[in-house]
């Protein structure tokens, strides 16, 4: 199940209405929306909606029906047990490509960003970023883990030569198993504008 799939079935079964729509669902062989709205005292709408995403997901089958010449849909339960199974081994394998590990980097001139020692003085523990202008300006504090707050202790300074990031983590004595997450930060700030990178 990929992410968007599982974010929206986590979305409407964290519902406080959702075990009472499937104990409905499991009691009828087959229920309208508003039969199970009037039964449970909710919006026609909040049910509908409910029903066509659990449709969509393969738990629900629905069935068009007429009365009176006038369609509508019955649900039915087709599954009896839900299994949320998310693969995070495309994330764990990705590493950043060699060409963005290779990009030379240092701190913006006059960036505005403010970055924080540690209490023992050994690496940056997080960066404050102000976004926005005017009365909208807002401030962003980034808390950095260990390896990144090294890195960033010894990125350049802005009138200093430009360094690669491995070069960085060298000097850092950032080892090569966090390359990922330090690409992710320098990323991330150069974004932000805090890090200026040439290639």
């Amino acid at each position: 199940m990929d992410f968007k799939t599982a974010a929206i079935l986590g979305s409407y079964i964290s519902k406080d209405y959702a075990e009472d729509l499937f104990r409905l669902l499991a009691t009828y062989r087959s229920i309208s929306s508003s039969e199970a709205a009037s039964r449970l005292g909710l919006h026609i709408k909040t049910v509908q909606d409910f029903m066509e995403a659990m449709t969509d997901m393969g738990i629900l089958s629905k069935e068009e029906v007429y009365e009176k010449k006038r369609p509508y849909f019955r649900y039915s339960l087709l599954k009896k047990r839900i299994i949320m199974d998310i693969d995070l081994g495309p994330y764990l394998n990705a590493q950043p490509p060699e060409n963005k590990i290779l990009t030379l980097v240092r701190e913006c001139q006059n960036s505005g960003a403010r970055f924080s020692t540690s209490r023992d003085g050994q690496y940056i523990s997080n960066v404050t970023i102000w976004e926005g202008t005017g009365r909208e300006r807002k401030e962003r504090k980034i808390n950095l883990s260990i390896p990144q707050g090294r890195f960033l202790f010894h990125l350049p300074f802005p009138s200093a030569e430009f360094m690669s990031v491995p070069e960085i983590m060298d000097k850092a004595g950032v080892s090569d198993m966090h390359k990922s997450e330090i690409m992710d930060i320098v990323n991330e700030l150069i974004k932000l504008r805090v890090i200026e990178s040439y290639e």
